[in-house]
């Protein structure tokens, strides 16, 4: 990939108004998200003080999400996907507006919380699939790059914000007002989606098909694509096997080093600090040629970076190598979406970007529960490094593919479209 500063980069993303615009809106818009997030686990944990219930809530977001996202994505590219994003915003805001004001009233029980948190999954499967096939409309190609990585940038430093400002408000006037800053923040956002300009439309008003035929459609284009079928294989893997591992973070932070929560604080700033390191790599490089290789060979380097950690005794060391495996795993995530939505045809966008949302999403739990299951027997380093060699294996399979796969991808060096999971 040619380079260029970060600087330039940042400059060129950022010099197109609409896209200007909706990052600054999405800025908010996740800082609200993480506070939400916290905010609704200590929710849960006041009406219940269970762990179990910890866990309910948590999947029902997720499960819904999975359920309803394929059809988002059909919708995403029969609909138009600006109109999608903000009916889906408007929806989340009411349903924190809805927590809000249940807690204000002291009506708020568990059962509804898992009702309304249900409803989030959904309206979140629909604002995510119609964000990533619009994300791309908004900044000519060849600036795409760069803007790819500031959409990394922003969600990362969301990661961080969010928690410190739910934990503010929390701990100075409650849980509810913490849902009131969240539904606040929607605001913001929805005068930006109202507002923002898309440079192409792509979504096809008229297209017929029932619904299942539309979602096939979709599936068999994406894993019969030379170059996005092996990108769908890396994510899945790589989702199952690295991306679990920071839901996994509370058992080597306390039962593998003895550091409590602050070890896992230090250990999942790392790994955040390396995320965000990635995100000022591919804002320095103009353009995809060479990313295809980079893809790839980030599950060679994030397989042996996970291999290494398990082994360690040593904290601070292993809170060293979080940063490597924050840095392997976000590139690699980032290169992968940039890739696909370089490639991908307009007309089935949201489709496979659905698939992308669905792996990355769920393969993650799948392997938090497979890997934790697993650990109850052999402890936690067996399985999480069985599963940084998985992701070698893996390489060594592809590697024999790469020319292909570089050929389909970047075909003539093309600049890719891409935008960031989140909010």
């Amino acid at each position: 990939m040619s380079a260029m500063s970060p600087l330039a980069g940042f400059v060129r993303a950022m010099r197109h108004r609409h896209f200007r615009n909706y990052t600054i809106g999405s800025v908010l818009s996740l800082t609200g998200t993480w506070t939400h997030r916290i905010a609704l686990g200590w929710l849960t944990w006041e009406l219940t003080g269970s762990y179990g219930w910890l866990g309910i809530i948590a999947f029902a977001d997720m499960f819904m999400m999975m359920l309803v996202t394929p059809l988002a994505g059909d919708l995403a590219d029969r609909k138009d996907r600006r109109w999608v994003a903000f009916w889906s915003q408007f929806a989340m805001m009411c349903q924190a507006a809805a927590i809000a004001i249940l807690v204000f009233a002291g009506l708020i029980e568990i059962w509804t919380l898992l009702v309304l948190t249900m409803a989030l999954g959904a309206m979140h499967a629909y604002h995510t699939a119609s964000r990533l096939a619009m994300v791309p409309n908004l900044v000519p190609k060849e600036d795409l790059t760069p803007a790819i990585a500031i959409n990394s940038l922003i969600f990362n430093v969301a990661r961080f914000v969010g928690p410190a400002v739910a934990g503010l408000i929390i701990a100075n006037v409650g849980v509810g007002p913490a849902f009131t800053f969240n539904a606040l923040t929607f605001v913001v956002f929805l005068v930006v989606l109202a507002r923002i300009e898309m440079l192409r439309s792509e979504h096809q008003p008229g297209r017929g098909g029932g619904l299942i035929s539309n979602i096939s459609e979709g599936i068999r284009y994406a894993t019969g694509h030379a170059g996005i079928g092996p990108l769908l294989l890396m994510l899945g893997v790589t989702a199952f096997a690295a991306r679990s591992l920071p839901d996994l973070m509370p058992g080597f932070a306390d039962g593998i080093f003895k550091r409590g929560p602050t070890g896992l604080a230090w250990l999942t700033a790392m790994m955040g600090l390396g995320a965000m390191g990635s995100g000022f790599v591919l804002l320095a490089n103009d353009g995809i040629r060479g990313m295809t290789s980079m893809v790839l060979h980030c599950l060679l380097l994030l397989g042996i970076v996970t291999v290494v950690f398990v082994s360690l005794d040593t904290f601070w060391i292993a809170a060293a190598v979080m940063v490597a495996i924050g840095f392997t795993m976000n590139l690699n995530g980032i290169g992968i979406l940039n890739l696909m939505q370089n490639a991908v045809d307009g007309a089935l966008r949201g489709r496979v970007m659905s698939i992308y949302t669905f792996l990355y999403q769920g393969a993650p739990a799948a392997g938090t529960m497979i890997l934790g299951g697993i650990a109850e027997y052999t402890g936690l380093p067996w399985p999480v490094g069985a599963a940084g060699v998985l992701l070698i294996v893996v390489w060594l399979a592809m590697v024999p593919k790469l020319s292909a796969m570089t050929a389909t991808l970047e075909g003539g060096g093309q600049p890719a479209a891409s935008g960031e999971t989140g909010r």
